[in-house]
């Protein structure tokens, strides 16, 4: 039996291994940075919602600032990494409103930095300001159904007496 030597292949595996791993390592950076965002949004999507729900129940006129105060504690979750959201705490853009009425609104905007091999691409995944991909989540929820009569106090009314 002939050794890899004696039949020249000696050192196949090594330009194999040259050849293959930027391959791999590109393949693994085009999909961390859809993963990142992906996670980013669902974070942001769960923090508009749950500030909608908790102003819903808000009484009437209340001010919205609270609300933005339980959305924010919400993006914490959101690493504090360029690839997930850039400005750290200060870089949230969290408005809400109609807190107390009949329909409440949250809109969260953020940033994040693409990985840049991916830069050349960043406008697929949002607008950009600055270099920065802007990721945007709002929630519109209807407090009460239109046939309810009747705000959120009198409905605790009925319960109380």
């Amino acid at each position: 039996m002939r050794s890899c030597t004696e039949r020249g292949e000696a050192g196949q595996s090594t330009v194999e291994a040259a050849l293959l791993l930027p391959t791999v390592m590109f393949a693994l950076a085009f999909l961390l940075q859809p993963m990142c965002l992906l996670y980013t949004r669902s974070v942001m999507h769960a923090a508009a919602t749950e500030a909608a729900r908790a102003a819903a129940t808000a009484p009437e006129g209340a001010d919205g600032e609270h609300y933005e105060e339980l959305a924010l504690r919400r993006l914490a979750a959101v690493p504090d990494v360029s690839v997930f959201h850039e400005g750290g705490r200060d870089g949230w853009e969290v408005d809400v409103t109609g807190a107390g009425g009949d329909v409440v609104g949250v809109e969260v905007v953020g940033r994040v930095r693409p990985i840049p091999l991916l830069g050349v691409m960043a406008r697929a995944f949002g607008p950009v300001e600055g270099g920065l991909v802007v990721v945007e989540a709002s929630v519109s929820e209807r407090v009460r159904p239109s046939w309810l009569e009747g705000g959120y106090r009198d409905w605790i009314g009925v319960w109380d007496g």
